[in-house]
């Protein structure tokens, strides 16, 4: 088995399913806070960075805490993620509120809380203006389309359904300004998983030559830019970890060379990142419980699909540790499954593996960001419960697991009683 290191000591797992049962996700809290301390400290020599947390990678307040302490906001895409937000401190211009086909009561939640909206379609000035009224900071989300490449993940940004044409920026500032609006930002997302630094070099050179453009051409000074997230994760074992360092070096040497001589600083950036920022401090934890042997050989475990849909929904890779086993060889070619009534319930397929035995517990690594959070019940499956292991050592339960009670709770029985 190839070797990639567990972020949480295996014995402090072995540990905390003694105590809890599986499956669950569970997220070390120092490597979180180290990870968001690491980002900020690179791009220091911008006074207004900040990164806005993706909440739709980890919903949890919990987590969302830990980054508000660590000088995080909050990227919020739903009403529901807003009001989470809310109920950790985070309101105001530290939350970014980026959402397409946007209902107005959304919008409303949003400018209600002082969030910066970020606008999807240039169609929706006139719907916000008729709806709940331009606020005074207003942000365009720019699709190059054919003009950038995206990558598998997000695919081309030409079949993407989000963001604005660049004619259209360039028409959607005049008319916010036109209206009134005083202060701008923009904003795209053209990448997801991306293991290149380089490439938010170029989003960030492409932003720039923007705003350089707006001003010259519409008299618009942007107040920020936002590069999007993306940023990806090493998933696969001998994959490297991005360098946020380097990342930052490209952006400010573009900065210094695009935005100084424009006369446009200081021009504050901003990032989206999620999966970076949770992803490799969580793992979920399930045991195994049924092996099969027929055409090819399967270990069934207690968890599926529903507790983690990414190698189900993508066919993405996720390294699996059974844990008390993770020198032993490995030795058999199996398929790792759940119990859904759907055949692409699999957590890897055709992986080399440690023999297991009933019992074995197995961590599947990278669960931290788009786990827990794309969850689902589909065959009545209760989602799992959210541990976090916290840096004196202690573990806290930071989401109990799901019940029957809470699977039925929309259901009317009256007539059944």
């Amino acid at each position: 088995m190839a070797e990639k290191p567990l972020p949480i000591d295996p014995a402090i797992i072995r540990r905390i399913a003694d105590e809890y049962p599986t499956p669950f996700h569970l997220y070390d809290e120092r490597g979180i806070r180290s990870n968001a301390h690491r980002l900020n400290v690179a791009f220091r020599w911008c006074e207004s960075f900040r990164e806005y947390f993706a909440v739709k990678a980890t919903p949890n307040p919990h987590i969302l805490a830990i980054l508000k302490e660590e000088g995080c906001g909050a990227d919020c895409s739903s009403y529901a993620e807003l009001v989470l937000s809310e109920r950790v401190g985070l309101v105001g211009e530290h939350v970014m509120f980026t959402s397409n086909d946007t209902p107005a009561k959304e919008y409303a939640e949003a400018k209600r809380r002082g969030a910066i909206i970020n606008l999807d379609d240039i169609t929706h000035v006139e719907y916000l203006e008729r709806h709940v009224g331009l606020p005074e900071l207003v942000c365009f989300r720019y699709n190059p389309g054919p003009l950038r490449e995206g990558n598998v993940i997000i695919g081309k940004p030409e079949d993407a359904k989000y963001g604005l044409t660049r004619a259209q920026l360039f028409e959607g500032y005049r008319a916010l300004k036109k209206k009134g609006v005083k202060r701008f930002g923009l904003h795209t997302m053209v990448a997801s998983n991306e293991l290149n630094p380089q490439f938010f070099v170029e989003t960030a050179k492409m932003l720039f030559e923007l705003a350089v453009e707006i001003a010259a051409k519409v008299d618009v000074r942007l107040e920020f830019v936002n590069l999007g997230g993306g940023i990806g994760i090493p998933y696969r074992p001998g994959q490297k970890a991005i360098d946020y360092g380097e990342i930052s070096d490209g952006v400010k040497a573009a900065y210094e060379a695009m935005i100084r001589p424009a006369g446009l600083h200081p021009l504050a950036i901003c990032m989206e990142n999620g999966r970076c920022m949770t992803g490799p401090y969580g793992v979920l934890v399930t045991r195994a419980i049924h092996k099969k042997d027929i055409y090819k050989k399967y270990v069934g475990v207690d968890a599926c699909m529903a507790n983690l849909m990414r190698p189900g929904m993508y066919g993405a890779y996720h390294h699996i540790t059974v844990i008390g086993k993770e020198d032993a060889p490995a030795t058999t070619t199996v398929d790792v499954v759940g119990s859904l009534c759907e055949n692409n319930d699999k957590f890897a397929i055709d992986r080399k593996l440690p023999p297991i035995e009933s019992g074995d517990l197995l961590a599947i690594h990278d669960a931290g960001a788009h786990g827990h959070s794309m969850g689902f019940q589909y065959n009545g499956k209760p989602r799992s419960a959210e541990l976090l292991l916290r840096e004196d050592g202690s573990v806290k339960l930071i989401r109990r697991a799901e019940t029957l009670d809470d699977l039925f709770a929309t259901l009317d029985f009256a007539e059944f009683k």
